[in-house]
């Protein structure tokens, strides 16, 4: 694939894997243990009250099952379908595609709805894996591309570092020196919308880091 954007990517993939692996715990697995119980309407908290470690530690989600059990193996089994494809698929063609669909149907599901905000943003950019970067190449001159191309991998650990964070705070509302839950819930919120940003520029990192590798490879070719 001549425009095979290695960088763009990784940082798919590895943000598909982090949103599987969400809505696998944070999901999947608490509504598994509130049993063979009906869900009584589309709107359904994963964790139930026996479950739940703070007051606030509801994960609010939407289903079409209306069975907890049966809501929470479907999860586990989206989530992994995401988790492979994102690491195995999502660069071939149609694999954003097929990545927007299984997130959907996670939402579906009961695979939560914060996510929402995050899936979206990652699946636009995912459809520029294998995409010349014409646009990103005139938008960012060459030393903004080497600025942000040297900061990718650092953004790209940070993204994940935001997302296992509103993962744990999603749970069990951890925040240290913090224990008033209202102030916790919002310090989750401002973390999820930190995440959006982080990927924001991981993604444009990325872009940044594929282009000055393929004018490298173009300059050794021509040497």
């Amino acid at each position: 694939m001549g425009n095979y954007n290695q960088k763009t990517r990784i940082t798919a993939s590895t943000i598909g894997v982090l949103l599987g692996i969400s809505g696998f715990i944070n999901h999947g697995l608490f509504e598994i243990l509130q049993g063979n119980t009906p869900t009584k309407s589309l709107f359904i908290e994963a964790i139930g009250k026996s479950h739940r470690f703070w007051v606030h530690g509801t994960e609010g989600a939407v289903t079409l099952i209306p069975n907890f059990l049966i809501t929470g193996f479907f999860v586990l089994l989206v989530s992994i379908a995401i988790i492979i494809w994102s690491v195995k698929f999502i660069h071939v063609k149609h694999g954003a595609t097929v990545f927007l669909l299984l997130m959907i149907l996670l939402t579906l599901v009961g695979g939560g709805i914060g996510h929402i905000v995050l899936f979206i943003p990652v699946w636009a950019y995912a459809t520029r894996i294998n995409k010349p970067l014409d646009w990103w190449r005139k938008v960012l001159s060459v030393k903004v591309r080497k600025i942000l191309g040297g900061i990718w991998a650092p953004m790209l650990v940070l993204t994940s570092l935001s997302w296992l964070i509103v993962m744990e705070l999603g749970i069990f509302g951890f925040f240290p020196g913090q224990t008033n839950p209202d102030i916790i819930l919002n310090i989750c919120f401002g973390f999820v919308l930190l995440t959006v940003l982080l990927a924001n520029i991981t993604f444009i990192s990325g872009f940044a880091r594929d282009i000055e590798e393929k004018n490298l490879l173009k300059n050794q070719k021509i040497t």
